[in-house]
């Protein structure tokens, strides 16, 4: 995914516009349309208040693969889980052992999680 992609998706998946995050962040708004239109790319130092804004790593603003995940979609709930209060994280966690058991049954396994 490109940078401009990733952004776009931060701002909408926040309910913000182009023009308050660009607002927030010092940038000038056709500077931030750039960006998010993958016409221009930010400096590094940018990267780094895009990243403290939104509460994720350079390496995801930049798609980049770590060794600890295998697939951008692994990153996402990385990232999604980090964002959650405790108790939203519980809720997350048993949200995503209900499939799992739900796969193993319709595989006709029984595994107990």
């Amino acid at each position: 995914m490109k940078f401009g992609d990733i952004l776009r998706e931060l701002i909408e998946e926040r309910n913000l516009t182009q023009k308050q995050v660009a607002h927030d962040l010092g940038v000038a708004a056709s500077t931030m349309g750039g960006y998010v239109q993958n016409s221009s790319e930010p400096d590094f130092n940018t990267v780094r208040l895009f990243a403290n804004y939104f509460n994720v790593s350079a390496d995801y603003l930049l798609d980049l693969r770590t060794d600890k995940t295998d697939t951008r979609q692994e990153d996402e709930l990385l990232r999604i889980f980090r964002s959650l209060t405790a108790e939203q994280r519980i809720l997350y966690l048993e949200q995503g052992k209900a499939f799992f058991k739900i796969n193993k049954k319709r595989d006709g396994k029984t595994i107990v999680v």
